[in-house]
């Protein structure tokens, strides 16, 4: 994609001089890389369905040092338009003129500091229907090199996985026995209940188990198992590869799940609230006709007592729990702009003799959005005597993947009637 247009400014004495691109031009793309407020419409192509002048057009990218800001828009107006366009608190304004796609030259701005930077947009006024279509911002500058980063391309759906945002994630290290038992608390501090998180407390190998924000008004306590079947689509698992349900608390949905792997899930509509502590407890029993039933309980403090998710049977599996695991994702690209955390605190193993051993190191784990630095904003640690994690909402700086974490050990084992769970 080329980029060649340019603006003429005037100077003393009637003379013009070109304003352009510095030599060191990158291509940022709308469709992995862009969130709106109060209209608009953000697809893999770019910027469209932009009519109101109170819409608001955010574009991300992490500078790694301060400098000049060169920018421009490739776009087709449709018409004659005037837009506004704010970098770290200075606006500039374009004509933009025409009904075929090219790129505008917006400006200059000087000592754009470093770190995450929003390149936000809004239309003043329009001949047209709309203000445009818009696939892409050109930047070029002193605070631009070749460890600026953004969602660059769409090669395996990233545009897609970018707007999602990281995904990050605590593997702990555990005892050497088998473990019958995993037993985790979360904490979601108010504020940070965003729309699209799954606070995930007790991961395993063969499945995951924590609670979500689904929209507005609902919100959901989940428990699912892998097949061991590869698959995406649960409609192609053979029957000997299936997971079984073997029973379900009160008011629970189960069923199958696809297109992250496939098998056997379960969730619990229920209004949990950000500011409370939440408990988790899985248990992994292996059988001898080679399966292994796994069972997930859900501490409803609003209740005072523990709540049965469910209970599935895994098949070609015989196994105690292993790969012990929190993590913290965002499912909704449309929020992937704004920042979530939650607080990972107690965390404890069970023996097969009853025997309770406590989690007090964790290693900090990233997904693929963030090993290829396509976004940066993920963060973990430790907060009082609790593990943490962070992500989302363009924040930095970041924290080294692969960083180890290590909290006190708790004093008090967790106190479970295991003959009353039900």
């Amino acid at each position: 994609m080329g980029f060649f247009a340019l603006s003429l400014k005037a100077k003393p004495g009637n003379q013009f001089v070109a304003q352009t691109h510095d030599t060191n031009v990158l291509i940022v793309p709308i469709g992995g890389n862009t969130w709106t407020i109060n209209g608009g419409s953000v697809h893999n192509k770019g910027l469209t369905d932009w009519t109101a002048t109170a819409t608001k057009i955010h574009t991300y990218v992490y500078l790694t040092k301060c400098g000049t800001l060169h920018l421009s828009l490739h776009m087709n107006p449709g018409g004659k338009n005037k837009l506004k366009i704010t970098v770290q608190g200075i606006s500039k304004e374009v004509i933009v003129e025409g009904v075929l796609e090219k790129e505008y030259y917006v400006g200059k701005w000087e000592h754009v500091e470093q770190g995450y930077v929003m390149l936000e947009m809004q239309g003043v006024t329009r001949s047209a229907a709309s203000f445009g279509t818009v696939t892409s911002f050109g930047i070029s500058g002193t605070s631009i090199n070749s460890e600026t980063t953004f969602v660059k391309d769409n090669n395996e759906n990233y545009f897609y996985w970018g707007r999602r945002g990281p995904s990050v994630h605590l593997k702990y290290t555990l005892p050497s026995y088998d473990i019958t038992e995993f037993y985790s608390e979360i904490k979601v501090p108010k504020g940070n209940d965003i729309i699209g998180s799954y606070f995930m407390a007790n991961g395993f190998a063969e499945g995951y188990f924590g609670f979500q924000v689904n929209s507005l008004t609902e919100r959901r306590i989940l428990f699912s198992v892998w097949s061991p079947y590869a698959t995406d689509n649960p409609a192609s698992i053979p029957s000997e590869f299936k997971i079984t349900l073997l029973k379900k608390g009160n008011h629970v949905h189960a069923g199958e799940f696809g297109n992250e792997g496939a098998g056997g899930q379960s969730y619990l509509v229920y209004p949990w609230k950000a500011g409370m502590t939440y408990q988790f407890l899985l248990r992994g029993q292996p059988q001898s006709d080679n399966s292994t039933i796994y069972t997930a309980y859900f501490f409803a403090p609003e209740e005072n007592k523990w709540l049965l998710i469910a209970s599935f049977k895994r098949p070609k599996t015989n196994t105690y729990l292993k790969n012990l695991h929190s993590f913290l994702e965002n499912f909704i690209t449309e929020t992937g702009d704004q920042t979530r955390m939650a607080i990972y605190g107690n965390p404890w193993v069970r023996d097969t003799n009853g025997v309770w051993t406590s989690i007090t190191s964790a290693r900090f784990t990233a997904d693929q959005t963030a090993r290829k630095r396509f976004r940066l904003d993920y963060a973990g640690g430790v907060k009082g005597n609790a593990f943490y994690l962070k992500n989302c909402g363009f924040f930095f700086p970041s924290i080294t993947i692969g960083s180890q974490f290590n909290i006190d050990k708790p004093k008090t084992p967790p106190v479970i009637d295991f003959e009353q769970l039900p």
